[in-house]
């Protein structure tokens, strides 16, 4: 298994939409296993695809706090939503350091494949819910800042660009 390399905002290849996956291979099925030691080792409870330059419809999610309950979700898609919204705040292993109130659906029904090709449904709630909606959101190309205002949005760009450059 390897770690692989989590593109940092504003990197614009985390605006690309992810592919869905079209073969449950061994490629797909080390591709899971690296990036749930990328996340393990970040530390973070999520992460999509995108986030290390693969742009395939892949995520793993792990909120337990033993870190030994590791959920993915190949092709995943929101069938319902519930109308009532709740706020968490967010941070982002693309966006590290920041973290920001967002509102969405406090629960959702997800419908995925799992890495061999298994389909499955599943209703989740609370912090579950948020991180699929948010790796869900890396897929189409989007970044939890988005959902802040321009100002905010203009800040953190800043202070990532800065980072980047005093790490350089």
């Amino acid at each position: 298994m390897t770690v692989l390399k989590i593109l940092r905002y504003p990197d614009p290849r985390l605006h690309q939409v992810a592919r869905p996956v079209e073969v449950f291979d061994d490629a797909l099925r080390t591709l899971v296993k690296d990036m749930a030691e990328t996340m393990y080792a970040a530390p973070g409870v999520g992460l999509a695809a995108t986030q290390v330059d693969v742009h395939q419809r892949v995520i793993v999610i792990d909120v337990s706090e033993t870190k030994d309950q590791l959920q993915v979700f190949i092709n995943p898609q929101i069938v319902k939503a519930s109308a009532e919204g709740r706020i968490y705040e967010e941070g982002c292993l693309s966006v590290p350091g920041i973290y920001e109130e967002v509102e969405r659906p406090g629960v959702v029904r997800v419908r995925a494949f799992d890495e061999n090709g298994k389909q499955f449904e599943i209703d989740a709630h609370d912090l579950l819910a948020v991180c699929i909606q948010h790796e869900i959101d890396h897929l189409d190309g989007r970044v939890f800042v988005q959902y802040l205002s321009r100002l905010k949005q203009n800040r953190i760009r800043s202070k990532m660009l800065k980072s980047d450059r005093e790490a350089a």
